[in-house]
């Protein structure tokens, strides 16, 4: 994925001024794509100039932040990124080669590190489910919401997955060599 096509999607689904933006980021495509402000912004400039992008001046008065809203000539390279197909990637983490170091190891600390990540997944489960329970209660109707209820519950299911991984690494780390 890459960050213009992230920020397209956003100024697609409604335009904004950069600082909005890069808050409605933090708390929506931001859980799956990291991104910091100063990049966000910096890349707001980037498609401008490619002229994907064009960012007014509100009539109220100077000085106040441009609302960036997404020209047909971006809306048609989200559109081409989305219909490009991509390759699936491969489970990257440096837990599993950990685990399978400690293994070898017999006793190690690995277990603290594992607490970290357990606490860490638990609490963004939370996060998640409560933004399932504010966002998506009833469950939606519409292909859109639909959608974007199916991007939560793959993060929902992430967060499972760590959760049951680390929970059993635990109990094994337990018994000891």
């Amino acid at each position: 994925m890459s960050l213009p096509h992230a920020l397209l999607t956003s100024l697609l689904e409604r335009p904004c001024s950069g600082s909005e933006l890069a808050s409605r980021f933090d708390r929506s495509i931001g859980y799956f794509w990291q991104a910091s402000h100063q990049q966000i912004y910096r890349e707001l400039s980037r498609l401008e100039l490619a002229g994907l992008i064009e960012g007014s001046e509100p009539e109220a008065s100077r000085g106040r932040p441009r609302v960036w809203q997404v020209l047909p000539a971006g809306r048609a390279e989200l559109l081409r990124w989305v219909n490009d197909s991509s390759e699936s990637k491969p489970l990257r983490d440096e837990v599993m080669v950990r685990l399978r170091a400690a293994a070898v190891l017999g006793d190690t600390d690995l277990a603290a590190d594992l607490r970290d990540r357990l606490a860490h997944h638990r609490a963004m489960l939370a996060q998640y489910q409560g933004i399932e329970a504010r966002d998506f209660t009833p469950a939606p109707e519409t292909r859109d919401a639909r959608l974007r209820h199916l991007v939560l519950k793959a993060g929902i299911r992430y967060e499972t997955w760590w959760i049951d991984l680390c929970t059993e690494a635990l109990e094994i780390l337990a018994e000891g060599g």
